[in-house]
Formats: C-alpha cells, structure tokens, sequence
C-alpha cells in the first residue's frame, strides 16, 4: 500500500497521485515535439463550492431585456466579453480564389453536393468545352485537377493536418510478443486552437452566439435554461476565470468535445475510424444542431488491435486506456495556455476580443463515459454509488477529481477497482488542464442513454421477454404478433418512419428507435399489465421532457415527478422475474442525472450525441466513399479538408452580400445594368410562377396551400359534394361565410343561426371551387429538428389518391380557445377537402373537416393519451358525419390518431391508410413529436 495521507488534498492543489508523478513506463511518443507523451503536468485550479440550491441565484437588477418577449438576462460582472472596435469590411466583388461567382457555385456543386468523381468530372468539362467551342469561350475549369487546387487555394478554412506516432514502451514478454507492442500508431490532428479561432470568427455565427455567462430569467422572475452559457457550469467558470489576471472584460470559449468509434465498412480491411469532434460553448443550441459548420472533426485517434488471444490482457486493456488519454491530451495542448492568458481574437461580427479557453463537457455514450472517467464498466462515472445498487436513495455523492486522487493515494490498484469502481492506473486527459474535472464534465446523452438504452434496449426487450415468461410460447407468439400489427396499422404522418412489419427486425438505428417510441405505447395498452403500460408512459413523457429546447423550474420539476412515477412502477419487471437482480443499469441509472446536468448544462439537446453520429456521414462515411480505399485515411483529411475550405468561402461570399440572389438571377441584373437585351427574354423567379396562397402568420403559425391547384376535378359545389361525399357541403360553406362576414357583429356561430340567415350564394354566377390535395402549416417547434429560427413545416394531405394508391385524408388540430391546456383548448377533425373560392372580392381558404369529439376531459389514465371518437348525427335513419367548412388559419398543425384496438385484434389485412376508417375510438398520439407533446400533455 502506498504511503497514506493524512488528509484529503486541498481544493486548491491537484492531488496528483504519487504513481504518476514520473514518466509513463508503457507509452512512448515517437514525435520530436517536447510534450509529455502522456502524464499532464500538475496544474492548480480553485473549486468553486457546489450548492444544491438552484433558487439561490436572485432575481436580475435591472440589466439587458428583450422587450419582445420579456426576457431579461444577468451577465456574469468580469467577463463580460466587451468588444473593441470592428475590423473593416473587405470588398465585395472580390471572388478569389475563384475567377467568378459561376466557376465557385461549380466547385462547390461538383465537389460538395453532388460529390462527382475526378473522371466525371473530366467527362462534364470536356461535353461543357465542347459546346463552347463555336462560341470561342471555356469552361471555368479545364479538369479536375484545376478545380481541386483552386479549392485548395482557399484561404479560409485551411487549418492543416498533423500528426504523431505512438507505440509501446514497456516490458515485452520472453518468447512471442504480441504484435500491438511492436506497432506504431498514428494519430492525425488539427490544431483545435486554429479550428476554435475559424469558428468564433465565422460570421455566419454572429447573431447566435454568446461570448458571457449569463442568468436568463422570465417575466415572472423564473430561471430559463436554454443555450449552454445560461447554465451554473458556466457562471462558476466566469468566477474562477475572474481570479486570473487580466482578464478583466474577456469571454469564455467552451470547448465540447465528442468522440466514437463508427464503420464504414464491414467487408473490406480496415473498416472503423475513431473521429473526435469539437464544437464550442459560445454558439446556440439549434446552431450546434443544424450542423452549421459549428462541429468540426479535428482528429482521427489511433485504434490499436490485437489477436482475440491477447485482446483481454491486462497490459493491452491498459496501453489502449494511456494511448487514448494521452492523445487527446496531446492533441489539445495548443488550446492550454489560452485557459489561463487571455487570447485576443476576431469574432464573427467583426469585433476584437479577449477571450479564454476552457475544456467543457464532453459528449460520449456510455462505454466511452467509463473510458474518458477513468471507472470500471458498470459504475456511474458521475456518482460513487455501488455498481449493485446504482439507484440507492442514500446517494454516495459525487465523483470528484479530487475524491479520485486521494483515494489513489490511499488503496492499492485492487481495492481501487473492486470498491471505488476505479482504474487506478490511467490518469483523466482532462487532469493536465485548468478547471478541469471529467466527471463534472460529462454531457447527458439523449440518444444512447434515453433512445437506445432505456427504451430500446431495456423496456421493448423487457416487455417482451415478460410475455415469454408468462404465456406458453404459442400465446406470447400471438400477442407479439398484435403488438405488430398495431404498430403496421398506424396512419401515416409527415416525417413519420412506417413499421410495415412491426418492430421485428435484427438492425436497429437510432432513427428506427425513435420512430418506435411515437407509436409502441398504444400497440402494448391492454396486451401487458397497466403497470407496465404505466412504466413506458412515464419513461416517454420523462424523454420528451428532457428533450425541450427550454428549461425551467416547472420542467425540471416534472421530470422529477416522471422519474420517481416511473421508477415506482417499473417494480413491475422485478416481481414478474423479468429484472430479479432490480435495475442497476448505468444507462438507466443516468436518468438520475438530468436534472443537475441541465441546471449545469442548459437544455441537453444542443448536447446530444445525435450530433456527433450525424457528423460521422459527412466526415467520415462520404470521404471514405469517395476514397479509393487505398490508404484512404489520407485521402478522407483531404477531402475534409477541401469540404471546410468550400463552407468558409460560402460563409465568407455570403457575408460580403454576394450570394443574395441566384447565379443566374445575378448574370441576369449585371447584364440588364450594363444596358444589354437578353435574347431570351425576362427570366422569372420560379416562386413567381407558383399558385402557392400564403395564409399568413398567425399566432406563429402559418397555413399555407399547396401550390397545385387539382385540375381533374370539376368546380362546381353540387359535382365536387358527389365527388367527395359532402351532401350538403353548399349549406357548409353558406354557414362558413355567415361566421366570417356576420358572426362579428351577431356574436353567433354559423352553425347556430337558421340557413336562411347565412349568405347566399350567387345564382348568376355560380361559386366555383378550386381543389388542392395539400396544405402546408408552418408553426414554432425549436424542440424538434427544425430550420436554424424554430420553424417547423409539415404537410397536411387530403387527397383521393396519395402516391397514386390509397386515399389519404389527415386529421389537424383546430384552435379553440388558447387560455385552456390540452385538448381542452384545441378540436380535432379529420380534412375531407380543401379548396378555396372567391365570395365578394374576396378570396377564401377553407377546409371541410370532420369532427372528433373527446371522450373524456382528461386523458386516458395509463396511457396519458387523450381519446376521441368521430362525431355523427341522425337525419332519419341515416347516421352522417358532422362536418364543418373552417377557414385554414384555424388549423394549429397535423394532428396524429392511433385507433383503439383494446379487446378487438387487429385484421390482418387492415394497412395504414384506412385504420382511420376502421377504428371506432382514437388515442390523440402526443408522442408523435415534441412540440405535440408540449401541446397536449398535463402534468400530473
């Protein structure tokens, strides 16, 4: 046992442990560069004190407010980020490296998009020179050559490759030696220092991005959690950087970090690449995940490999633990002195400033957390809770990096392992930097913890080995069947992932879980124990929660009371046999977490590592595409490299205003200002030769209708109420026109008069009809993927044949009264037709719509759904649906309807598109997004 210390080490010193205080025995660094291979020098840092009492922060003085929605904001006192004054504009018609707008727009299309290969290109230029020959012109490149170096030329961008090598410097063992210890590896890099800097001066970022920490708070003086500098992480840093001198007015960078492994391939050799990926604090969340240049792949790690005979050995589990800690300490070195001396660097709006840098939270799913912490697989990297009983209400506390330090001082190796959960002989990269503690700086992964973990993984595996265990195998084989059935039958929905055969199948993406977990609690409601049903419930409506795009106490709140309700029926499993040994799952287990992370972090969604495995696409899986596989890591740098310069020459052209207009619309103006005729003659905007009726924004929300109007129907009421089957749709739209032009000044609806009191229609010229088969409803969804402002679009379809198949009419929410939560507020009908029609000199547009009613006034009690039925009326013995003509600025968005098939099997031949035909009670599907579940869910 090592020598004991007396006493914890002090906040203010690193606790160094004393085994690692010489050079590494097992790891030598082949560079020239005089950096440590792999143990950090000891740093001193002051812990700022945590403090459980998030009320703590006062209410704002009066400071910065946004007069339009009534937020006001707390900026932290020192670093403030106060900018000197702007550097000057460069000129505006200056193209270079390109020689005009055509040869970079053809750059960009070629190599960027549309990612042509060398020979085609060679073959477009050769056809394009061709036709230019009689002309006496050329093409703006001459081969694929030209075009690559003058991408190459681009100034902006161009942060180089590097790298270093590693190998094994320890003992070898008499007689065979495993190949990993005689390997060299080969990181490549970039300077993160070089990447953070072209980041902050993207003017691109310049309206979204923060360069302080700050306090955001509502009217009603309540904290608000939203882009990650509004979180308490944040401020702490600010007071910590605050105590460093000169640092008076500077801002803090954040710098996030991701990393993981991915396949390109399965069949041909070297086939896994271990991307790590940086991003920085300072811009907002829906920047991050748009994917706008603000995450930036600036290394390749080496993966080291074995023989499956030595893959479990000691000495190789802990050469690839060092080599991993050692290169990203490496590699981000350039980035450390910047964290204690103030840096002064251009910001994207044309500023100066003085900034500091700091390492922030790190996005990895769970194995990569054990990794980056230091732990023992099956331990929290967060809280030092047993690996048997993770979610003990007496919580251990937090891991610390000086609770690890001085227990490494105290225990041997063993003890370490079997009782902390700790590796104890590999040190965190983030120990050789300033307030740095890994496990503080963990980020919530939504994805593979929430997604693919809890979700998938755990409960869908639960449920169905629990049918297995208590039905005989023909039986369980049944309700697996319905189950999937249920979940095939679901009406189709914009964006929404169809399961034509059930959930049964061996590849499971994250996209393919997510879709699941919109439609899986309806399939299992009534085949499995409510507690059950109980248990998905509360675990969504804990998800959707944690996915906002803003936070605040109520929120946090509620995924308080959705965690302890879920963790309370989820007992279900344990008594059934499904879960004997209870549910310690770091995964799951994470779920305890959130609420700290967010009130740390802000809203996890700018987080998640969603964004790191979406960037895998373009920085790894399309350059090795493109490669010839040969080498091809080489190859995949250059074309990240070219793709990088290609969007900062965007950025830079669009900055100067020189990509407002179209290429073409643009040669077009510069021909017409230089008093030159076109020959073929005015080029119209191709919005200009639409029939798309923009309805205008309305509460933000918009309605917009299709921009085709339906030409094989005929325009008359009396044809089109045959065609349709809306009998009396003349006496729909003469009420319609009652409550538009008179309900105003009668305060009486058009369905409460007498008909003879409606407008009439004329007889001379008769109303004609115009039909089109969908409308667009445009509404604010930030909590969704969405466009960069928040807005969400989705097609509301009303057509006889969609896809030249079966009919499709959807169902919307219609705006009833906006003081009321739920559906209490709203109405729900299904369009049986939209058109529009000009009554007065006025144009309308409208949708008939049939209504569906609530059953209760309050959601269902296990699901948390709300249900509805369609509503009918007697006129003799015929039972007809109750329909209405609305004007479409009542439509709020698409709503979803999953049939009610409790004591009903499924038929077999039912399909999608006519179970809304078919079912008689609807559940109203508040999981189908987040921001239908931010209308329709009550907190209980």
């Amino acid at each position: 046992m090592r020598s004991p210390s007396p006493v914890p080490p002090s906040p203010d010193t690193p606790g160094r442990r004393d085994y690692v205080a010489t050079p590494s025995p097992v790891l030598s660094d082949q560079s020239s560069s005089s950096i440590p291979a792999y143990f950090p020098t000891p740093v001193s840092y002051k812990i700022q004190p945590y403090s459980e009492d998030r009320s703590a922060s006062p209410p704002p003085e009066p400071s910065e407010q946004d007069a339009d929605c009534g937020l006001s904001y707390k900026f932290h006192p020192w670093v403030t980020g106060s900018p000197p004054s702007p550097s000057p504009a460069r000129p505006s018609d200056d193209w270079t490296p390109y020689d005009n707008r055509v040869a970079f727009e053809l750059a960009e299309l070629l190599y960027q998009k549309e990612q042509m290969s060398a020979g085609n290109i060679d073959s477009l230029l050769e056809l394009w020179h061709a036709s230019l020959l009689k002309h006496g012109d050329t093409p703006p490149f001459h081969n694929h050559t030209e075009l690559y170096e003058t991408i190459d030329q681009t100034p902006w961008g161009d942060v180089d490759w590097e790298s270093f090598d590693m190998s094994y410097g320890g003992p070898q063992p008499n007689g065979e030696v495993p190949s990993w210890m005689n390997d060299v590896y080969t990181v490549h890099f970039r300077n993160p220092r070089s990447v953070v800097l072209n980041m902050l001066k993207n003017p691109d970022f310049k309206d979204e991005i923060d360069y302080t920490p700050f306090q955001e708070f509502s009217q009603d003086t309540s904290r608000r959690l939203k882009n990650f500098l509004g979180g308490d992480w944040a401020w702490r840093q600010a007071d910590a950087i605050a105590e460093l001198p000169g640092t008076k007015d500077s801002s803090f960078v954040p710098i996030i970090l991701g990393s993981d492994k991915t396949t390109v391939s399965v069949a041909t050799g070297q086939n896994d690449y271990y991307p790590l990926y940086l991003s920085i604090g300072n811009v907002h969340n829906n920047v991050r995940r748009a994917h706008r240049n603000a995450v930036a792949v600036i290394a390749f790690l080496a993966i080291p490999k074995t023989t499956r005979r030595h893959a479990n050995s000691v000495e190789y589990r802990k050469f690839r633990r060092q080599m991993f800690h050692s290169s990203l300490s490496r590699i981000l070195q350039p980035l450390k002195s910047g964290m204690t001396t103030p840096e002064i660097v251009r910001c994207g709006d044309g500023h100066f400033r003085k900034v500091v840098f700091g390492l922030g939270p790190y996005i990895a799913d769970y194995p990569e957390q054990a990794l980056l912490a230091c732990i023992v697989q099956g331990w929290c990297p967060v809280c030092r809770n047993p690996n048997k009983d993770l979610d003990n209400p007496d919580s251990a506390g937090r891991r610390t990096r000086q609770m690890v330090d001085y227990l490494a001082t105290e225990f041997d190796l063993g003890p370490l392992w079997n009782q902390h959960g700790i590796v104890g002989d590999v040190v965190p990269f983030t120990n050789d930097f300033p307030r740095a503690d890994i496990h503080e700086l963990l980020s919530p992964d939504i994805l593979h913890q929430l997604i693919k973990g809890t979700f998938k993984d755990h409960l869908v595996s639960w449920i169905e080995l629990y049918l297995k265990r208590e039905h005989r195998e023909a039986r369980a084989a049944e309700i697996l069947a319905e189950i999937d059935r249920r979940i095939a039958v679901v009406p189709p929905f914009s964006k929404l992932r169809g399961f034509h055969e059930g959930r049964g199948f061996k590849q499971w993406t994250g996209d393919d879980s997510k879709a699941l977990m919109k439609v899986y609690l309806p399939a299992i409601d009534g085949l499995v124990p409510s507690q059950m049903v109980l248990t998905i419930r509360y675990f969504l409506e804990f998800c959707y929660l944690a996915r906002r795009d803003v936070h605040n106490e109520k929120t946090t709140s509620q995924m308080a009371a959705a965690l302890i309700k879920f963790r309370e029926h989820r007992e279900i499993f344990r008594e059934t046999g499904v879960r004997p040994d209870g549910f310690s799952l770091p995964r799951q287990h994470s779920l305890e977490h959130y609420e700290d992370r967010i009130w740390e972090f802000a809203a996890p969604n700018g987080l998640c590592s969603s964004i790191t495995e979406s960037k895998h696409i373009q920085a790894v899986k399309e350059p090795w595409r493109r490669s010839n596989r040969h080498k091809a890591l080489g190859q995949m740098l250059l074309t990240n490299q070219r793709l990088d310069k290609i969007s900062a020459a965007r950025i830079d052209f669009a900055a100067r205003g020189m990509l407002e207009e179209t290429c073409l619309q643009a040669a077009s103006s510069s021909l017409l200002s230089s008093n030159l005729s076109l020959t073929s003659g005015t080029i119209a905007s191709p919005v200009e030769d639409r029939e798309s009726i923009s309805i205008g924004l309305v509460q933000g929300r918009r309605s917009l209708m299709a921009s085709t109007r339906q030409r094989n129907h005929t325009r008359t009421i009396d044809q089109l109420a045959v065609e349709f089957d809306i009998p009396d749709l003349q006496e729909y739209i003469r009420r319609f026109l009652y409550h538009q032009l008179c309900a105003a000044s009668t305060g009486l609806s058009g369905a409460a008069v007498e008909l003879n009191m409606c407008p009439p229609l004329p007889d001379n010229n008769p109303l004609t009809l115009s039909i089109f088969y969908s409308a667009t409803a445009t509404f604010y969804a930030p909590s969704d993927s969405s466009g960069v402002d928040g807005m969400r679009s989705e097609i509301v379809r009303a057509t006889p044949r969609w896809r030249n198949g079966a009919p499709r009419f959807d169902c919307v929410f219609i705006n009833r009264r906006n003081d009321l939560p739920g559906l209490l507020g709203l109405d729900v009908a299904r369009v049986r037709m939209l058109f529009s029609f000009r009554y007065q000199g006025t144009v309308f547009h409208c949708a008939a719509v049939h209504w569906y009613w609530r059953i209760e006034d309050e959601p269902d009690e296990d699901t948390g759904m709300w249900v509805v039925k369609p509503s009918y009326f007697r006129r003799g013995r015929a039972r007809l649906p109750l329909i209405s003509v609305v004007h479409l600025d009542t439509i709020v968005r698409a709503c979803h309807l999953i049939g009610v098939s409790i004591g009903n099997p499924v038929p077999v031949d039912l399909a999608g598109h006519s179970s809304l035909d078919h079912f008689k009670t609807f559940f109203v599907n508040k999981f189908i997004d987040h921001h239908a579940f931010e209308l329709l869910h009550l907190s209980t």
